[in-house]
């Protein structure tokens, strides 16, 4: 079932001024200095750039120059189309990365939880899946609970304003995990609705 040309203006012009308001209101914020390396608000000039150029490390040490190049670090990796240009839960389920649960603890091992969050959306957008097991395979629950998300349903509001300003799941998304982009909408917005249905309850309004 299609959308007809009303329906289908509205839901353009409604996708267009939400994602105008989130980036608005995003630049608009004070920036945290804490914050300075997000990538959601700005355009990366270079992929894996050398340490030195990064923006993270200081050029001026000459400790910097010893590191491995994020580009020959990452050569052997499985590969993504965004971000750092890797998929890092595919390159840690390959085994070609062994992280350590703790770093004093060479035998410790982390407690992967393996259920989905689902977070209703409204209109046409997928609605977004959260999905535990691939996060608990990197991080251990106090990374994110309480300080960022309280483990209470409906107690977390999330806008995609927050998130573009490095707060919620911006606090490691367009830091150290995936950026926010047009490319990566699908990452979390992953569950399809009834379109039709809702095509059908759009018209008899």
């Amino acid at each position: 079932m299609r959308m007809n040309g009303k329906l289908f203006s509205r839901f353009s012009l409604s996708l267009v001024l939400f994602l105008a308001s989130s980036v608005a209101q995003a630049a608009a914020a004070q920036v945290d200095p804490m914050n300075q390396l997000n990538v959601n608000l700005k355009k990366v000039a270079t992929d894996n750039p050398d340490a030195a150029k990064d923006g993270s490390h200081d050029a001026t040490n000459e400790g910097t120059f010893v590191l491995q190049a994020p580009k020959a670090a990452f050569g052997a990796f499985v590969k993504s189309d965004f971000g750092n240009r890797v998929d890092w839960v595919q390159t840690l389920r390959s085994g070609k990365i062994n992280p350590r649960a703790d770093r004093l603890d060479p035998n410790a091992e982390l407690d992967t939880v393996d259920f989905n969050i689902h977070r209703p959306v409204k209109g046409f957008m997928p609605d977004v899946i959260f999905p535990h097991k691939q996060h608990t395979e990197w991080l251990k629950c106090q990374n994110c609970h309480d300080s960022i998300f309280i483990p209470q349903k409906g107690a977390n509001k999330i806008s995609m304003s927050d998130i573009l300003q490095g707060k919620k799941c911006g606090v490691c998304h367009g830091k150290v995990a995936f950026p926010v982009k047009t490319s990566t909408c699908k990452k979390c917005h992953s569950q399809k609705k009834d379109t039709a249905a809702l095509i059908k309850k759009l018209s008899a309004q």
